[in-house]
Parts: structure tokens; C-alpha cells; sequence
């Protein structure tokens, strides 16, 4: 309780931001500035704090996109320093500025949800549809500390729509809409529905969604097509095997308002009853998930409360889909987990005065993981008991933050942050199939050892902003940031056998892994400034460019697993320069730098041809491991989208090209795969009437044939070898509708 108590009033101390409202209302800016200044100043007074590198997307900026992917992460795909780890159909994993997954905090309707699943398949962003998504918002590398924690890459925040009341003295309100889609590549199909039925203080808004596809194809045949070895699956030469998929997703929320007072519920449900994986041994065979969302948020004449609570339980399974089950083997090698999550969160937003506002806070979770694979015989490598891989895995967290914002002129802006998280880990016994192929001496030492692990980690945040006019902007800060290893970093135990070690893998190299109960945290140093020049009205031309500088130390990368230490970890392997390795995770040195580039600039503009709008994003990022002087894993080459938008009545007309460099700095040990340059051209067209609106377009026009940087490696189907990435998406024709009632 002291740690708490001093957190708290170190909390207290150090926190602050101002409501730019006051500001204007209390030193009378609009009457002392032309009138044109005065239009800016209220535009910018809509956002309450300071949220440094943040890029904010609304449902409309977004639309288009729903039509291409049931996944949520590929909304995010054309937002400054953000890149995509290839996985599932549903479960691609974000990256930003070259760091993913848990190094990346992702909130779901404002709860932490953790991927429970060794290869990380049910990932926070798999459990809300594209259809369900209302805002998007993305801090990259400098992160306020009310909205960072237990991460060092930035976050991500996505929100379904806020509930809807109907107006005073309007009766109720009823309104809701219904989507279809329909892909070529995979045969993918689906459909969304969600409605509103409310009054002025009380609304009710039920939304569901529903996707399924087949194994998408690649520009060309990249194997041999036939069986898959041991298996009855026919896989055609240029078909990505295990890259099907079938999602349902459900909620129901309740609001009640009063005056400035809203208490919401959210009830949701996900079944994926199968979800392939082209770049992991295994695949999903079931998630079934179950949330519980309470939130209130008050405003009052001091400023704004507000308070979460949640809790999300999750049984998922793994075994292998049909092209990597062999006939030999008909019951696969089934894998079970179950993951609970229950979190608190409680904050307060305090004006002090014209100038400063105070954001306080404090964030709990608690975290329940049980990882066990049932045996398929009484006897062999897989038979007799239950193999336990984590047992009763803990890992709770309890943060207190404060943030100051301080508005010291229309000109300068300053946001300063502290936040304290303590993370307390633990794990039960584990144990083998058996005493045959796994002696109680491989595992009698992890059972010995004191597993109970304590974190005391704190993060900074301060931000300096100048606006020296209304057509630009610039800003530069600094953020030290930390997070914990998760449960399979520190508690993944066994190196007796190649296949247990290939299960604990979420890289997408199909490797395989063992934890490290000696694992420190992470703790990046990042520097970085963003330059944004843009006419007044940002409406005409726009430019942003934000380099930055990562150093983080404690690292947690891998090495080769020590000779000696188990079946797998051999001299051979040790020195292996290609195929599949095993490794341990360990603590070292490494660094990252890069720079985002994106901009717009308007051609033409009449009423006979409409609008036409060219945009740009440019995004380089380069990680060494400063210990070993190797390449970091997974990072995208220099990438660039250009796109040329028209607008015309109801039309919405895009040509886009995507263009990749070739990957050539890899990590050797991994024996990471190399991969070659390509570009892509992207078509899209959509038109809104009335209450409808109609998507249809190509992706991959000319059906390059392509293997994505971060698409990780193919092991889709018997037999799994080293050496071919998976292939990217060939032409893909798509259209979908969707109808507002």
C-alpha cells in the first residue's frame, strides 16, 4: 500500500491540460483576432487535451475500407507509421514504427484485452467487426501516459458508436442500418445489421455481424499443386492453404442519461468456429468469447469523471485444418486455452484555471491464463496425461497516472505526464504428457524455481507544441516508456521436444520458443517531432513529416536456445544459417529510427469533373539489435501509397498504388526470410443515395504476385519447409451495399 499511496500523490503532483474553450471564453480571443483567426481558434478548441502524433479517423474516413477485409486492422493500414503483421483473416497484428502486438496497447471500446493464445490468434482487435467501428484514434511513439501504459510502441483506440438519444420532444427514435459484401479472392461473404430504438434518456442498440471465406489465392501458382502431404486436402499451386475463415460477432448496449450523466452496458458475444493460418503450425478450431463493458462518464462545473469497469473471458482452441491433419494422425494435436480479463478504470479531467487542466487516474486489470493440451493416446509423445503449458497464470497491473496541459498562449502548448504501473506475475506447476518423452527433470527445476515476479515501472511523457500560424504546426517531445514481458515470454517452459517448442510461437517465422523466467522490462526512450504545414482552412494542401529515435533498453528479443538444454537446443541448431530454429527469449540492447510522410494536395475542382485530390504516404523504419549487432525481425522496408481521390455529385473515385521496397535487412537469427519488392494498383469506387451506399472494386488490378514483408513464413500445409514467404492476395473483385434506416 505504500507503493500505492506514494504513486498516488506523485499522481497528484505532477499531472495537468486546459479546455481551449476557457481559454477563448476568459481571455477573449476571437473579439481580438480577425475574423478568419477566429474560425481556427474554434476549430482546434474541440479537442480537450494534448494528444501528441495522434491520428483521429471517423466512420466516414473509413467506409471505403470496410468493403475490403473483415479485419479491424486493416482500417488502420493508410495511417501514418503503421504497418500490419500478417495472421489470420480476422487477427492481423498492428505494428507501429516497427514494434507490434503486446508492444502496442489496443483498446477495445476503452477495455485492455490480451491475445490468450500461444501464437497470439485472438488478438484485442479480432473482437470487433470493420462494421462496428465508429473511431479510430492512434497515438504512435509519443504517447500521453492517460492513454499509454504497459507499452512502449504507442496506442490504439477503436470504439464502436456512442449511444443515441432522441431529441427533446421528438418521442422516440428509431434508426438502424444492414450491409452485405461480397469478395471474389476466397469467396468471402457477409453481412452486419444493427438498430436503435431510444428516447431522450433511455436507448437500447443491438449490432451483429457475420463473415466467412475460403483459402484466398495468390498472382501465381508459388508450389507444386496436389495433396497435401499425409493429408486427403487437395491445395492448388497458387492457393494459400489455411487462410479460411468464418467470424460472428454480437453485442447489445443500454444507455441511460440524465442532465450531464450517462451510464452505458455493453454485452458482447464472438464465435469463430475456424480461422486459418498460413504462417503458424497451428489454426483456430473454436474462440468463443464473452465481454461485460459498464462505463459512466459525468460532466461537471470542475470538469469530466469518468469510470470503467469490464470483464472478458475467452475459450479458445487450436488444432491443425485439414490441409496440415494428417491421415496418420486424425485427432491433430489439440490445444486449449482460457484467458480472463477483468479491468477497472477511473479518471478525472480537472480545469485549474484557464490555462492548465489535470487529467488523474488510475487503471487496474487482472489477468488469468490456463494453457493446456489434452493427450490423443494412453502412450506416445502426445499420450497419457495432460500436458500443462501454463497453469494458472497471473499477471495483474495497477497504474496511477497524472498529466498536466498547459495552454500559455494561443501560440504554445505544453503537456507534461507520469504514470507508475506495477505488474505482479506468477504461475503454477506444470508438467508433461508423461515420464517417458517428458521426465519430471525437465520440468522439476521450473516447478522449484520461484516463479513470483514484481515490476515497478514508470513512464514520462512531456511535449512542447508551437502554432505560430494557421497554416502550420510544430511539435517535439520525449517519452520513456516500459513494458512487462507477457505470460509465455517468462513461463513458457519446455525444450523437450521440437514440437512443443513450435507451438509458442506469434512471430509468423515458425520457429520455435522458450520463455525466460529472468526476463526484465522493457524500457524505450523515444524522441520525436512532427512538422505540419497545411492551408488555413486544411482543405487545399497539407504536408506532415514526423521523424523519430527509439532506444530500448532490456529488450526482449531471442538468441538460440543453450546447448545442452533440451532435445531441440543442439550445436547444429546453434549454428544453423537456414530452416527453422528454436530460441529463447532474452533481455538486450536495440535501437529504431525512421520517419512518416504524408500529404495531400487538390488538382482540380469544377463542377463538371468534380474534385480531384492527390494524397501520400511515405513511412521508413530501420531496428538493430545493438547486443549482436543483428537486424531486427519484421520490419517493413520503405513503403509508399499514392492515390489520386475524385469526388463528383455522389461519387467517390479512387486510383491507388501501393509500393514496397525489397526486404533485405533480416534477422539472422531467425533466419528471417528475405523478400522482393513490388507495387500494387488498388481501384475503388463508391456512391451514396439517399440512405444507400454502394462499394464495388479491385484490389491487386494487374494480379501481381507478391509476398508481404511482415507476411511471415509458409507453412500452410504439409509438408512445412523452409524458404517460401507467404504470398500476398492476388486480384481480388469486390462490392458491398449497405442501407441506413
Amino acid at each position: 500500500m505504500n507503493f500505492a499511496r506514494q504513486s498516488i500523490a506523485l499522481a497528484l503532483i505532477c499531472a495537468f491540460p486546459a479546455l481551449w474553450q476557457v481559454v477563448i471564453a476568459q481571455e477573449g480571443v476571437v473579439e481580438k483576432t480577425p475574423q478568419s483567426m477566429g474560425e481556427i481558434i474554434i476549430r482546434a478548441s474541440k479537442i480537450k487535451a494534448i494528444e501528441p502524433a495522434a491520428t483521429r479517423l471517423e466512420a466516414s474516413d473509413f467506409a471505403d475500407k470496410r468493403a475490403l477485409s473483415s479485419d479491424t486492422a486493416h482500417l488502420l493500414r493508410n495511417i501514418p507509421g503503421l504497418s500490419l503483421y500478417g495472421a489470420g483473416g480476422v487477427s492481423n497484428l498492428p505494428a507501429i514504427h516497427g514494434l507490434a502486438d503486446d508492444r502496442i496497447r489496443i483498446k477495445v471500446d476503452d477495455m485492455d484485452l490480451i491475445s490468450a493464445c500461444a501464437n497470439h490468434m485472438n488478438s484485442p482487435l479480432s473482437y470487433i467487426d470493420p462494421s462496428n467501428v465508429s473511431r479510430v484514434t492512434v497515438f504512435a511513439g509519443i504517447t500521453p501516459v492517460s492513454v499509454g501504459g504497459d507499452s512502449i510502441a504507442g496506442t490504439i483506440v477503436v470504439n464502436s458508436a456512442r449511444p443515441e438519444f432522441s431529441k427533446a420532444g421528438e418521442g422516440s427514435l428509431l434508426k438502424g442500418q444492414a450491409g452485405a459484401f461480397y469478395r471474389s479472392n476466397g469467396n468471402a461473404k457477409g453481412g452486419n445489421l444493427s438498430a436503435t430504438l431510444a428516447n431522450e434518456n433511455l436507448s437500447f442498440t443491438y449490432s451483429g455481424s457475420s463473415a466467412e471465406a475460403g483459402n484466398y489465392s495468390a498472382g501465381r501458382d508459388f508450389k507444386a499443386a496436389g495433396l497435401s502431404t499425409g493429408t486427403n486436402a487437395y491445395v492448388a499451386g497458387n492457393e494459400v492453404a489455411s487462410s479460411r475463415y468464418k467470424s460472428e460477432n454480437q453485442s447489445l448496449g443500454v444507455a441511460l442519461r440524465k442532465d450531464n450523466h450517462l451510464l452505458e452496458l455493453k454485452l458482447g458475444v464472438q464465435s469463430i468456429p475456424y480461422q486459418g493460418f498460413p504462417n503458424q503450425r497451428m489454426d483456430m478450431t473454436s474462440n468463443e468469447s464473452q465481454q461485460v463493458n459498464f462505463r459512466y462518464t459525468g460532466q461537471y462545473e470542475w470538469g469530466k469523471f469518468q469510470t470503467r469497469v469490464y470483464n472478458e473471458d475467452t475459450q479458445h482452441q487450436m488444432n491443425f485444418l485439414e490441409s496440415k491433419l494428417t491421415t496418420a494422425n486424425p485427432l491433430g494435436m489439440p490445444m486449449a486455452t482460457q484467458g480472463k480479463t477483468t479491468g477497472a478504470a477511473v479518471s478525472a479531467e480537472i480545469i485549474l484555471s484557464a490555462r492548465d487542466t489535470l487529467k488523474v487516474g488510475s487503471d487496474y486489470q487482472r489477468y488469468r491464463l490456463n494453457d493446456w493440451w489434452s493427450p490423443i493416446a494412453a502412450t506416445g509423445g502426445m499420450g497419457g496425461g495432460t500436458f500443462r503449458n501454463i497453469n494458472e497464470g497471473q499477471r495483474d497491473r495497477f497504474d496511477v497516472f497524472g498529466e498536466w496541459d498547459a495552454y500559455w498562449t494561443p501560440q504554445w502548448q505544453s503537456q507534461l505526464g507520469i504514470r507508475n504501473s506495477l505488474v505482479r506475475m506468477d504461475t503454477g506447476n506444470v508438467q508433461g504428457y508423461n515420464t517417458t518423452n517428458y521426465p519430471e527433470a525437465t520440468y522439476a527445476a521450473f516447478n522449484a524455481a520461484d516463479r513470483k515476479k514484481t515490476d515497478n515501472n514508470v513512464d514520462l511523457t512531456a511535449l512542447l507544441r508551437y502554432t505560430p500560424n494557421a497554416e502550420s504546426s510544430f511539435e517535439a517531445g520525449y517519452a520513456r516508456k516500459s513494458r512487462s514481458p507477457n505470460l509465455y515470454e517468462r513461463f513458457a517452459w519446455s525444450t523437450n521436444n521440437t514440437m512443443v517448442m513450435n507451438m509458442i510461437n506469434w512471430s509468423g517465422e515458425a520457429n520455435g520458443y522458450v520463455g525466460n523466467l529472468n526476463l526484465k522490462p522493457e524500457v524505450a526512450n523515444t524522441l520525436s517531432a512532427t512538422a505540419d504545414w497545411h492551408d488555413a482552412d486544411k482543405e487545399k494542401w497539407g504536408l506532415k513529416l514526423t521523424p523519430y529515435y527509439t532506444h530500448i533498453q532490456d529488450y526482449i528479443d531471442a538468441t538460440r536456445c543453450p546447448v545442452g538444454s533440451g532435445v531441440p537446443c543442439t550445436a547444429a541448431n546453434r549454428d544453423a544459417r537456414t530452416g527453422f530454429v528454436y530460441l529463447q527469449y532474452v533481455n538486450q540492447t536495440a535501437h529504431l529510427y525512421g520517419a512518416d510522410v504524408s500529404a495531400y494536395l487538390p488538382w482540380v475542382k469544377s463542377s463538371e469533373y468534380g474534385s480531384w485530390t492527390s494524397t501520400a504516404l511515405v513511412n521508413y523504419v530501420r531496428g538493430k539489435n545493438e547486443t549482436t549487432g543483428d537486424n531486427l525481425y519484421n520490419i517493413m522496408p520503405l513503403n509508399a501509397r499514392l492515390a489520386l481521390v475524385q469526388r463528383l455529385g455522389n461519387w467517390n473515385n479512387t486510383i491507388e498504388g501501393q509500393f514496397v521496397s525489397a526486404k533485405t535487412d533480416v534477422s539472422q537469427v531467425r533466419n528471417e526470410l528475405k523478400t522482393s519488392g513490388y507495387s500494387l494498383l488498388n481501384l475503388r469506387s463508391s456512391y451514396e443515395w439517399k440512405q444507400a451506399r454502394f462499394d464495388i472494386g479491385i484490389e491487386n488490378v494487374l494480379n501481381k504476385f507478391y509476398a508481404s514483408p511482415l507476411g511471415g513464413a509458409y507453412v500452410g500445409q504439409r509438408t512445412m519447409t523452409w524458404g517460401t514467404p507467404v504470398p500476398g492476395m492476388g486480384r481480388s473483385i469486390y462490392a458491398a451495399v449497405n442501407f441506413k434506416f
